[in-house]
């Protein structure tokens, strides 16, 4: 069998598990510089489009927040050929208006995370990512485009803050959050999406609100419970989603993210040894054949 393909990967949260209408499915379990992937991905083509799931907290959600082996998953990925990713993301709401039930975009992040590896690089290596806008714009139009057709009720444009986690927010985090201006908050989107840059893919999250986090005075305390139980009413709107988004994406990308690696990188490239020019080939060797 040839070895499978895909432009666009789905990173499966909390209640997103599969996408169903894929065809010519294969499970592939790549080996990474990093270690293995949250669990065995499955690419397949919807549409016509090479389109690989990965579920983050792996098959039957055992792996927490801070033990997600991020930087395995974006490289399984991008040996996979992906240039889009789009997050599925269970969050918290800051706002009255973004209610359980709805769906964001965000656009900016607040990394409030303690314990996570966020980048490729180090060990002789040094790259400064460009990072001022987090989500790649050109896919996130798509996304919030495509959750207006699907019949969600969607959000443009937003902070999320990325907490460690596994421990909800106490109140006083909660409402000092909330006074920074931030309008959502979740444990999954970092380093992800730092990773996904760094790797010259575009990435977009689309953040399901299942609670208003514990700052609100009349809501009950945020639970598992009541978050599954709105997340199972978002995942059918995060799916048609992701489904109509596939068909949408560019054959060409303008973006900056499909080249955001090449400024970052500062060290002399004469000088990286050859240890970790086969490690980060996939990620670093067109710059290294360049030079």
């Amino acid at each position: 069998m040839p070895q499978a393909k895909a432009k666009l990967a789905v990173i499966g949260g909390t209640g997103l598990y599969d996408i169903e209408g894929l065809k010519d499915v294969q499970e592939v379990n790549p080996d990474t510089p990093f270690g293995k992937p949250s669990d065995t991905i499955t690419v397949g083509k919807l549409g016509g489009l090479g389109i690989a799931f990965l579920p983050r907290h792996g098959k039957g959600h055992r792996i927490s927040p801070t033990e997600v082996p991020s930087r395995a998953n974006i490289y399984a990925l991008k040996s996979l050929g992906v240039e889009y990713i789009i997050s599925s993301n269970s969050c918290g709401s800051f706002k009255e208006d973004i209610k359980p039930g709805h769906l964001l975009v965000p656009d900016q992040i607040i990394d409030r995370t303690q314990k996570r590896v966020n980048t490729f690089f180090g060990e002789g290596i040094v790259a400064h990512i460009q990072f001022a806008d987090p989500f790649c714009p050109v896919l996130s139009q798509i996304v919030y485009q495509c959750a207006l057709e699907a019949g969600a009720t969607v959000h443009k444009g937003g902070t999320f803050i990325a907490m460690e986690g596994p421990a909800f927010s106490t109140r006083a985090e909660s409402r000092l959050y909330k006074a920074w201006g931030a309008d959502i908050i979740g444990m999954t989107v970092l380093p992800e999406a730092r990773l996904a840059r760094e790797a010259e893919i575009c990435y977009a999250s689309i953040a399901c609100i299942t609670d208003y986090d514990s700052w609100h005075e009349t809501n009950e305390t945020v639970t598992i419970n009541a978050i599954m139980t709105t997340m199972r009413n978002n995942i059918d709107f995060a799916k048609k989603t992701i489904r109509l988004a596939a068909g949408r994406l560019p054959e060409k990308r303008v973006c900056d993210c499909a080249s955001a690696l090449g400024p970052a990188l500062v060290t002399d490239l004469s000088l990286i040894s050859a240890e970790q020019k086969k490690k980060l080939d996939l990620l670093i060797g067109k710059y290294i054949k360049r030079g």
